[in-house]
């Protein structure tokens, strides 16, 4: 069965495979970059194949390509819908 929902698994994978398709784009090997990340390249080639990587070492990654500031508009405070369910309300 397809499930249209992301999972945290299937986050992490395309997370991967986004932060491999940069690393290629730079040319970089997973050697060069754990190297210049401070990533051990054990945990960069188990991210690159499973997903599985500490934020911390994501954070590492995403610095070395610039990309940091990508992560400012997640987990953003939800706005306030209760001036919008007061639109549906039965009590107008």
């Amino acid at each position: 069965m397809y499930n249209v929902n992301k999972t945290p698994n299937s986050v992490l994978q395309e997370i991967s495979n986004k932060i491999r398709a940069i690393r290629k784009a730079y040319k970089y090997s997973q050697e060069e970059l754990a190297k210049r990340s401070g990533v051990s390249l054990g945990s960069l080639k188990r991210f690159e194949s499973t997903g599985k990587i500490s934020l911390e070492s994501l954070l590492r990654l995403m610095h070395v390509f610039g990309r940091l500031e990508e992560l400012d508009n997640i987990l953003l405070p939800q706005k306030d819908m209760s001036e919008i369910e007061k639109l549906f309300s039965d009590d107008m």
